[in-house]
């Protein structure tokens, strides 16, 4: 790899900063102030795409900005790695803000200029994460996305997305804590906190001051990657607006984590380090309970948003599984499910948001029969779920065929047998939306046994806030329920609402996009299409990138 200094990854970051300031600035002026969030994604997503060949010709650009402490140097560094959560995040904040726009348009929501505002400020942070020359400057841009995302955790200002905000910053900087400590001690074993492919050297000298280093930094990194049992933050935050949601879920919070992890085995410890110190295996094990364990425990979430909360916890953890396999396919596996995690999530978010704004709807069991209603839209999630699920011909088989042959790689076919169990568990918490959508009336429907089975314990948490129709006032506050008057307020706090059918069944909207406006249907069916393309044609910037990571990370040369 050759360095060369550049302006780019500083400009990068610096774009949406600007657009922040622009975007308050503008507050009197909607349409002003929206045209500045869709410009400065544009333009960041092209600072980032400038530097796409240059990278996989093998350069790095590094912007150099002086000292951030004695011996730690203030840099921006875009590098392979770097770069696969750079353009990941640049070209799906363009996505995401359009479709904020009709979301936030369509609810009417309070306090647009300080959302936009706030997204702008999350992306300058998730691009510093992503350029981090370092581990002390990736924690500083690591704490600054909690503080630039809590306002849009707590954007309801009810007293539940306060909680939930809290809950966020306590969680968060936590783990932040972990982290900054684990930087310290990898600073006084080594003398630097640089990313060095395959490890700093050094680093494993003193096997047990490392392995100390190591749990810190993946414990801390593995908060907002929202491995169990440092979860549970993430369902709380689905109080959060929608857009929102898909930005924790799928672009920035939760990848920050999974990243941090990737870089913690990647370029501190390096694979063969991690392997030495023998934790990689604890670590797989822990992201293979969680993906299992989270699972089970969507089955039982009638609450679409809150499914999809725990399918989030269950898919990020096949990345940090992937990569602590430490073989050339499971890293493969496990950073190729970062995009397409990406594409799959994001998705099927944007259609639990319209399917909010334009129905009030957001528990499964009023969904019978709104496949007519919204056939693009839930034609678009049943596909991501099938992904999710990891079937052929779409991204996410691409990514578990390759944890598959990484598990057998590794000798460790336990993971494999994992990997099927939560494939089948994919599926049966994803077939009764799409069954309810498309296959059942409004008028003639039963529950679904998934949805309604008593599985008791741990699996009734408080993240599920709803109790049954018909129960008295007492009954719901006894069970930890909404009462009515919370119940007739939307997941925003602000709108009342019926949700299901209205009387005389749901509107045929028919196939030409008249269920929603364009500002929400055309990403929700773009994003979907690269699911797709990506999983006919995977050898794209995505899965090229990957290989030199990890050709570079093993010293093993990865088959193109």
């Amino acid at each position: 790899m050759t360095e060369v200094e550049s302006i780019r990854p500083l400009a990068a970051v610096l774009v949406s900063a600007v657009a922040t300031f622009l975007i308050v600035a503008s507050y009197r002026r909607p349409n002003v102030r929206e045209a500045w969030t869709v410009l400065a994604a544009f333009g960041k997503f092209g600072i980032v795409a400038s530097m796409i060949p240059g990278v996989l010709d093998g350069t790095v650009y590094v912007t150099r900005m002086g000292t951030l402490v004695p011996g730690v140097e203030l840099a921006l560094r875009a590098d392979p790695l770097g770069m696969l959560f750079a353009v990941l995040a640049s070209l799906l904040w363009i996505f995401t803000s359009f479709y904020s726009i009709g979301y936030m348009r369509g609810l009417d929501e309070h306090g647009q200029t300080r959302y936009f505002a706030s997204f702008a400020a999350s992306l300058t942070a998730t691009m510093g994460i992503a350029f981090a020359e370092n581990v002390l400057v990736l924690f500083v841009f690591y704490e600054l996305l909690t503080v630039a995302t809590y306002p849009l955790v707590a954007h309801d200002e009810t007293a539940e997305a306060r909680a939930a905000g809290r809950k966020y910053l306590a969680y968060t900087f936590g783990g932040g804590v972990a982290v900054l400590a684990g930087a310290v001690l990898v600073f006084w074993m080594t003398g630097t906190t640089a990313f060095e492919p395959g490890g700093i050297a050094g680093i494993t000298d003193d096997t047990g001051m490392a392995s100390v280093a190591f749990v810190l930094l993946a414990g801390g990194f593995a908060v907002k990657a929202a491995v169990m049992p440092v979860h549970s933050w993430l369902p709380d935050a689905m109080v959060a607006p929608t857009p929102v949601s898909g930005l924790l879920h799928a672009v920035a919070v939760v990848k920050s984590g999974a990243f941090g992890v990737s870089r913690t085995i990647i370029d501190v410890f390096g694979p063969a380090g991690v392997s030495e110190l023998g934790l990689g295996v604890v670590l797989a094990s822990f992201a293979a309970a969680t993906f299992i364990l989270a699972s089970l425990i969507a089955l039982k979430k009638d609450h679409l948003k809150q499914r999809l909360a725990y399918s989030t916890a269950a898919q990020l953890s096949y990345i940090v599984m992937g990569v602590a396999l430490l073989v050339p396919h499971g890293l493969i596996g496990g950073l190729l499910h970062i995009p397409a995690h990406a594409f799959m999530k994001l998705t099927l978010f944007m259609c639990a948001g319209a399917i909010h704004v334009e129905t009030h709807t957001d528990h499964i069991s009023k969904m019978a029969g709104i496949g007519k209603r919204m056939p693009l839209t839930m034609t678009a999630f049943a596909v991501a779920a099938f992904g999710m699920a990891g079937l052929p011909l779409l991204v996410g088989f691409v990514s578990k065929w390759y944890l598959m042959i990484g598990a057998f790689e590794a000798n460790l076919a336990i993971f494999a047998v994992a990997l099927v169990v939560s494939g089948v568990l994919n599926i049966a918490y994803f077939w009764p939306v799409i069954y309810q959508a498309f296959f059942e009336s409004e008028d003639e429907h039963d529950a679904k046994p998934v949805v309604d089975a008593d599985l008791g314990g741990y699996w009734g948490t408080k993240e599920e806030h709803y109790t049954p129709e018909g129960a008295t006032e007492a009954e719901k506050l006894a069970d930890g329920g909404h009462t009515q008057e919370e119940d007739d307020h939307d997941d925003h706090g602000h709108h009342e609402h019926h949700e299901g059918p209205p009387e005389g069944g749901w509107e045929r909207a028919g196939w030409r996009g008249g269920e929603t406006t364009w500002f929400m249907l055309f990403p929700i069916l773009t994003i979907v299409s690269g699911a797709v393309f990506l999983g006919i044609l995977p050898g794209t910037f995505f899965l090229e990138v990957i290989q030199m990571v990890v050709e570079l990370a093993t010293g093993t040369e990865v088959s193109r």
